[in-house]
């Protein structure tokens, strides 16, 4: 199976070990894949529309900071 260019060679596994399995695989390269043309128009709509490209990558990065386990409870 060949992956998606800047799909991570490698996607770690919560024990440390490599996710492995094919269809988990496949599912993680059409998410990153399209997850990263989400954010590529939303960073360059916002960019042409005037906003501060720093601002917007910081803006991007506490995003997924922010997301929730969903190993958790939420509060």
């Amino acid at each position: 199976m060949n992956a998606p260019a800047n799909t991570p060679p490698v996607w770690p596994g919560a024990d440390g070990n490599p996710v492995s399995c094919r269809e988990k695989l496949k599912v993680l390269a059409e998410n990153h894949a399209e997850l990263a043309q989400v954010m590529r128009d939303a960073f360059e709509d916002a960019v042409l529309m005037g906003v501060d490209e720093a601002a917007m990558r910081r803006i991007l990065g506490e995003l997924v900071a922010g997301l929730p386990s969903p190993k958790r409870p939420a509060p």
